[in-house]
């Protein structure tokens, strides 16, 4: 597994990424110096000419969702492309609780200290025109924050973004097929089977279900002759579409006439930009020069390239390059709140979200961020990206390195 460490020079300016065992190298031999520890920067003694700097393209692929959000930085090389950093931004999800909370509390207030005559038309915020909700809005400046970031240490040159689930262009205005689909005519393009799953609202048309695998049935089967067009296309079970095989021809009237009478015929909500879509494409233009896709395309190359499907990996794929390989060391990204709220400062000059290091009697060891503390006890809590360690020696911690506003975790640790 080859990992890529980040390079400045001396003046600060973006160098080409090196491999980890080089940047050890120079460190020993002290013609450069450790910036930061995770993930691995360096900067070197000496100031790089500009002429001399690598001018290779970077692009830095986007997999955004509300969950999770994949990033990956992928160098096109003049052979062999390369993945220099991929990893999974997790989102918060406590804000939208918070913000409830917090408004329970000042309606407390107001209705029990005093009269204080309610107001409903003084919230300039909510009155601006794009306004995006508290609890979407964070989650898109999460993905700016750790963006911003790595445009500290490397010179990117393109963002690119997964803008939709499908592309409705490509169905309505003719549909070219993708390169395996010429050798392998019997499946469906993922841009048709996606579109097909959210027209018919997700769930089998049959029955009705909705919780259980999904699957695209050809209402008029390819030995008849039957097209990979969505209006031959409908969702089922696998229970239901295990009981059309070769009988195919007893259900298409049933079929046709079923998608003939449904009112889920249109297509306008499936290229639906999520909530802060806009606000993030604004975002990332003003960074660099930005380029949309949709995710029939990720699927289709992740597909032929044969990259295992994951959030890193289909932002590898966003790219549009085709990496040499993807094995390289995932990073599990969380930005936290900017000010901690932890009412005890340290115990044994271990701070909270530190990174420490604890291993137990049974041999095992687990590497994570400091959550709570207990200076009586002289005891902390750790979150590993495997277990959450509760209130383990603080003596026996090895500290590895200083909070610096968002968690990088390895994944392999």
């Amino acid at each position: 597994m080859t990992n890529y460490v980040f390079v400045l020079d001396a003046d600060g300016k973006q160098l080409a990424p090196t491999k980890e065992q080089k940047a050890w190298y120079l460190i020993r031999k002290k013609r450069a110096v450790l910036v930061n520890k995770y993930p691995m920067v360096i900067r070197l003694n000496k100031t790089v000419p500009k002429n001399e700097i690598c001018q290779d393209e970077v692009r830095l692929g986007i997999d955004d969702g509300g969950l999770h959000v994949g990033l990956a930085l992928v160098q096109k090389c003049q052979t062999k492309n390369k993945v220099l950093f991929k990893g999974t931004i997790e989102q918060r999800n406590d804000v939208k609780h918070l913000i409830d909370a917090r408004r329970g509390y000042r309606r407390y207030h107001r209705y029990h200290k005093r009269y204080r005559k309610a107001r409903f038309d003084n919230r300039c915020s909510s009155k601006k025109e794009g306004r995006v909700a508290p609890s979407i809005l964070q989650k898109r400046q999460a993905i700016i924050r750790v963006v911003s970031r790595l445009c500290k240490w490397i010179m990117v040159t393109g963002y690119w973004l997964e803008d939709v689930s499908i592309d409705i262009r490509a169905l309505t205005d003719g549909y070219k097929p993708y390169k395996w689909q010429y050798q392998k005519s019997s499946r469906i393009d993922e841009n048709l089977r996606k579109a097909a799953i959210l027209r018919d609202g997700c769930k089998c048309k049959e029955c009705g279900k909705s919780n259980c695998v999904l699957e695209v049935h050809h209402i008029k089967p390819k030995r008849l002759n039957g097209s990979n067009t969505l209006g031959n296309l409908i969702t089922l079970c696998s229970k239901c579409h295990q009981k059309t095989e070769g009988r195919e021809e007893l259900y298409m009237q049933h079929y046709f006439d079923m998608l003939s009478s449904s009112d889920n015929k249109n297509l306008n909500y499936a290229s639906y930009v999520m909530i802060g879509k806009k606000w993030l494409r604004d975002q990332l233009s003003l960074l660099g020069e930005l380029h949309l896709t949709n995710g029939g395309d990720t699927a289709n190359k992740r597909n032929d390239w044969g990259i295992e499907k994951s959030h890193s990996n289909d932002a590898v794929c966003i790219t549009d390059l085709k990496p040499s390989t993807v094995d390289l060391k995932e990073w599990t990204i969380k930005p936290m709140r900017r000010q901690s709220k932890a009412n005890t400062d340290n115990v044994l000059g271990i701070k909270h979200r530190d990174l420490v290091e604890y291993t137990y009697k049974n041999g095992e060891t687990h590497r994570g961020y400091v959550t709570a503390l207990y200076p009586m006890q002289n005891a902390l809590n750790f979150q590993s990206p495997t277990k959450h360690c509760k209130k383990v020696n603080a003596k026996k911690c090895r500290l590895l390195w200083k909070f610096n506003k968002i968690y990088w975790l390895d994944v392999m640790s």
